[in-house]
């Protein structure tokens, strides 16, 4: 009997529910399942042995992707690379609940605050951003409970603008002129982002990055699928609200990329700084260091590449 890839993967995430699995992972599987029917489809393929048959198999599957997914709509994908196949029974608003809770929850096995220093590192290694944490615990919620919600990025960024290579005397003209000499970055940090929660994050990250000149949205894994493509969906949030979206990678963080670039803010909006400022010693720490480059021309005190604020 030919081998049906398209059932044939459905049947190992449906017995696998939850668990994500890469395309090789599901190849191994179905050789030592189906070994009969991989050996009939390497007498019909023009492949030597069985592990370039294995390779065949592992193409196929990302090129039946799309196919599976519209046969069977609860097969889902990541989009971080390698991708990672699942299957999911829950309701879209069950997933939100899920996203939410696992990012605190004690059995995950990676949580948001894991990326933190991962997305520090990907900042300053890669961008030159200067960065530091900002703690929402070390806020004074003067505005009573609920009242700083969305409030607060996860990280912030200080982007300097004149380089020390300069000439004393360019230095100098930049001051005069009164030319910015910093940008101001804000990050959101989610675990996950899929269908069911990412306009939930790309608003919050809308709401908590309204001061900056750059706002972001940062993910460890993005997850899609042919429904409605969370990519996509990403794509379309940006272009009306200018937000950003860097796609990180928790084992090579230099590897992690900007999928989508965010529009620039040409003026910071203090008011809302000020608040942050009056609200969060982490916040007041990070003006206080821009400050101290402008009048001093002092670089923050951070560790470059290692997280500072937690």
């Amino acid at each position: 009997m030919a081998l049906d890839l398209t059932n044939t993967v459905l049947e190992f995430l449906q017995q696998n529910q939850e668990q994500k699995f890469t395309a090789r992972e599901i190849a191994t599987w179905i050789f030592k399942t189906y070994p009969d029917d991989c050996r009939e489809k390497l007498e019909r393929t023009s492949v030597d042995n069985e592990d370039d048959l294995l390779q065949q198999i592992i193409r196929e599957i990302g090129g039946y992707r799309r196919r599976i997914q519209k046969r069977h709509p609860k097969v889902k994908t990541t989009e971080s690379r390698p991708r990672k196949y699942y299957v999911t029974e829950s309701t879209d608003s069950v997933e939100i609940d899920q996203a939410e809770i696992s990012e605190t929850s004690p059995a995950s096995k990676t949580k948001e605050h894991d990326l933190y220093p991962i997305l520090s590192a990907f900042l300053w290694s890669e961008l030159g951003i200067h960065n530091r944490r900002i703690d929402e615990k070390r806020s004074a919620n003067s505005q009573g409970p609920g009242g700083n919600e969305w409030l607060y990025p996860d990280l912030v960024g200080m982007e300097v603008l004149i380089s020390d290579d300069w000439h004393p005397a360019i230095k100098h003209c930049v001051q005069e002129y009164g030319d910015k000499k910093t940008k101001l970055w804000s990050f959101e940090v989610k675990k996950e982002i899929d269908r069911s929660n990412v306009r939930r994050a790309f608003f919050q990250a809308i709401s908590n990055s309204s001061w900056a000149n750059f706002g972001y949205l940062v993910a460890g894994e993005l997850i899609t699928d042919t429904l409605k493509d969370t990519l996509k969906e990403l794509r379309m949030l940006a272009s009306l609200h200018g937000i950003g979206f860097i796609q990180l990678d928790a084992k090579e963080p230099s590897e992690s990329q900007i999928l989508i670039p965010a529009k620039e803010r040409s003026e910071i909006d203090w008011d809302t700084a000020n608040r942050l400022t009056q609200e969060n010693s982490d916040f007041f720490e990070y003006i206080k260091a821009i400050r101290n480059f402008y009048t001093y021309g002092d670089l923050p005190n951070w560790n470059s590449g290692q997280l500072v604020g937690t």
